[in-house]
């Protein structure tokens, strides 16, 4: 679908629900369905909605890093390795 294209009424959305979604999922392509003339809802397929929300969630994550680096809770590589490596030997402890 291009863009001209993937903004539809409501009204377009019940008369040919079966025949969108199957276009939707084979062009893995977003569709705005509009009530009164107002945009209201986005129709996607679960593979595209799927790495939409990986990327917010990797977005989040590099949002969170940053901030603890700017509030100096972060620690050293060698101090990382150095922790890990000591929760792995714990570990290794504990299935004896």
């Amino acid at each position: 679908m291009k863009l001209s294209t993937a903004v539809k009424p409501i009204s377009y959305l019940k008369a040919h629900a079966s025949e969108l979604i199957r276009e939707i999922t084979t062009n893995q392509q977003t569709l705005v369905v509009t009530q009164n003339g107002e945009a209201k809802v986005v129709v996607q397929d679960i593979r595209s909605y799927e790495r939409m929300q990986e990327t917010l969630a990797l977005l989040k994550i590099l949002t969170r890093s940053k901030q603890n680096i700017a509030r100096g809770k972060s620690k050293s590589l060698d101090a990382t390795f150095t922790s890990l490596d000591k929760r792995i030997a714990a570990l290794k402890n504990e299935k004896v």
